[in-house]
């Protein structure tokens, strides 16, 4: 079983839990009192947890469905990369995209940190990328419009 090392920089910081034996992501909750987020705003919720994930791996954060379905927050940008070299505090950056305030308080799950190996990739520098049936196609290209 692989390692991530955790130091709680609070005494309120929630070690992350998950909600099942095979959950692919563990919950973070949210360390700070009290939060308010307008419609169409965003605000920075802290986790009271610094994490190093395992050697060769990276934390994607991610939204919870629940809360983004029943509440409309998600993570601003989407897809929060951590890398691995990353010591400082996970801060999960939530949106409204809801027509109400929503609030958030301490020990509240606010978003999902999943583990994912990534590689180390060489760039080659070529003049021409091979010819393929799909070809430079994109934005639903490939299916019905």
């Amino acid at each position: 079983m692989k390692e991530a090392k955790i130091q709680k920089l609070t005494t309120t910081a929630v070690i992350p839990t998950r909600g099942s034996i095979k959950a692919a992501g563990y919950d973070l909750y949210c360390d700070d009192e009290w939060v308010e987020i307008r419609p169409g705003a965003c605000a920075k919720i802290h986790t009271g947890l610094a994490i190093t994930p395992p050697e060769g791996y990276f934390g994607a954060v991610a939204a919870r469905s629940g809360l983004a379905t029943k509440q409309g927050l998600r993570p601003a940008n989407c897809i929060g990369v951590c890398d691995e070299d990353y010591t400082g505090e996970y801060i999960v950056a939530l949106y409204n995209d809801s027509s109400e305030i929503q609030t958030v308080a301490r020990g509240e799950r606010i978003a999902q940190l999943i583990f994912l190996p990534y590689e180390d990739i060489t760039f080659v520098r070529v003049d021409k990328l091979n010819e393929t049936q799909r070809g430079a196609g994109g934005f639903g290209s490939t299916g019905n419009k």
